[in-house]
Formats: C-alpha cells, structure tokens, sequence
C-alpha cells in the first residue's frame, strides 16, 4: 500500500482497487452497476408516481426504498470514481463528514425502511381485514418519516464524535468512503468508548430490525404454509425467499463488519464486505422488489 503522510487537513481515501488493469475493469463493472441502480431506482420512482394504481401503502414504502438507494449509491461511487480516474485521492475534512452523515443517515433509514415494509407484507397476508387501518397512508408517512429522524440522529452523533477527536497519524483512510471507524484507526486517542456505542447503534439499528423482519416473514410463511392453493404457496414462498435474500445481502456484512472488535477487523475484508451494502444491495432493491 502506498504511504501517505499528513500534509494537510484532508483525508486520503485509499480506495477500493488499485490503477491496474484487473482495477479497471474492476473500476468498470462498479460504474456499470452504478448506472443499473440509478435507472432501476429512478424507473421504480417515476412507474410508482404515473400510475395511479401503485398509490397503495406498499408501493409507497417501495419509492421510498428506491429513493433512499438512489441517493446512498450517489453519496459512494462518485467520489470513489474520481478519485480512481483522476488518481485525487483526497477529500477534505468537512467533506469526509458530510459524506460520513449522509452514508450513516441513509444506511439507518434504509433499515429501518425495510423493517417497516416487512411489517407491511405481515399485516397484508397474516391480518387482511386489519391491513387498511394498521397501514394507512398516515402510518405509512409515521414510519418514513421515524426512519429519517432516526438514521439522521445516529449520524449526526458518530459524525460529531469523529470530527471532533484528534488525528495525529496518517491521514490516509484504509477504505474507499469515510467509514467512521475507518477514520477511527488514525485518531491520537483511546476509542474503546467509541466502539462500545457502535456496538450499541449496531443492535438498535441493524440486529433488532434483522430479528423483526426474520419473524414476520416467518410469520408470513407460516400463513402461507395454511393456504389451500399450491398456485399460492409457491408465488409467497419464492417472493419471500428473494426478499429474505437480499435483506441478507444488507444486514449481514453490515452487521459483520461493525460488530467485530477492532483487533479482529481487517481493512482488505470491511472494504469487500461494504462493497456488498453500499453498492449491490442499492442495485439489486429495485430488480427484486419489483
């Protein structure tokens, strides 16, 4: 790895891959993922607010869920895409912070988001006769919006925190966004604290809307499991088997990565595992869910 010494306030974000061959078409196939998540969401959007028989409760979460992943890519790649093709490796210091807010405001809303939508697909199959008074558009904007002041609040405290403590090593961040703890590793200061609210923030946010979600798809499966039609069984078993996947695909390197002690995390390893919550999962929502 290339040494980088602090020269000035700004960060150096080594980045994903390196100027190489095998980097570029690395480089290539993340744009091209890129571009597939920003037509699949801006598709998703605009079908869901032409048509007038998507304005349901479910559809509404779904454009939200596209919203969010429209803007969570844009917050990643761009950057890491400049800086790989003009090989301007650094960000400033309140640039890394915004980025850092915008990913971890983002990150928290979409799973809070997709712990909503699951209680949305429980109460549709397992309480029908409910489902238009326990979801209502009003509770459907509850939740949006809970989402959003939930994941903007978690940000604004870990952002603060890691503006606000000394670096007094190298500025060069192993990763290709400002990830916090990423940035953690150059501080001047003991950051045991630190990680034990990442701890926290991880069950609140991650494990606990995993938990939720994993029992109201069980629930799901076992209302569907009663039905009478085979036709049924198979279309709830295969749409719940994608969902649950790529629910995976989100929650679990996120919840790898950031509960694993520092000792045991490896730089190479959280930037492969990212690449799995920040870039795939925002290009796959919208293939899925549709």
């Amino acid at each position: 790895m290339e040494t980088y010494n602090r020269t000035s306030d700004d960060f150096i974000l080594i980045g994903l891959f390196s100027p190489s061959r095998i980097g570029l078409f690395l480089f290539m196939f993340i744009v091209l993922i890129f571009l597939m998540a920003l037509f699949g969401n801006l598709s998703m959007i605009l079908l869901i607010f032409l048509d007038t028989h998507l304005h349901t409760p479910m559809y509404f979460l779904l454009s939200q869920l596209s919203f969010i992943d429209l803007n969570y890519i844009s917050t990643i790649v761009p950057k890491m895409a400049s800086n790989f093709l003009f090989g301007n490796k650094s960000i400033s210091f309140i640039g890394c912070g915004i980025q850092s807010f915008f990913f971890l405001t983002l990150a928290v809303a979409e799973a809070l988001l997709l712990t909503s939508m699951a209680y949305d697909r429980y109460v549709a199959i397992c309480f029908p006769l409910h489902y238009p008074i326990r979801i209502s558009k009003r509770v459907c904007v509850l939740m949006i919006t809970g989402s959003w002041i939930m994941g903007a609040l978690n940000s604004c405290a870990h952002t603060t925190y890691a503006l606000h403590i000394p670096y007094c090593r190298s500025r060069a961040i192993n990763h290709f966004f400002c990830d916090v703890p990423a940035m953690l590793t150059l501080a001047c200061i003991d950051t045991w604290v630190y990680e034990y609210t990442v701890f926290v923030s991880t069950t609140l946010f991650l494990v606990l809307p995993f938990i939720v979600i994993a029992c109201s798809y069980g629930h799901v499966l076992f209302a569907v499991y009663r039905m009478n039609s085979a036709e049924g069984k198979k279309k709830a078993y295969s749409t719940c088997s994608t969902h649950l996947t790529v629910v995976t695909f989100y929650y679990a390197p996120f919840v790898y990565t950031y509960l694993r002690p520092r000792s045991l995390r490896s730089p190479t390893e959280d930037k492969a595992l990212a690449v799995f919550y920040t870039i795939l999962t925002p290009m796959l929502n919208p293939l899925i869910y549709s």
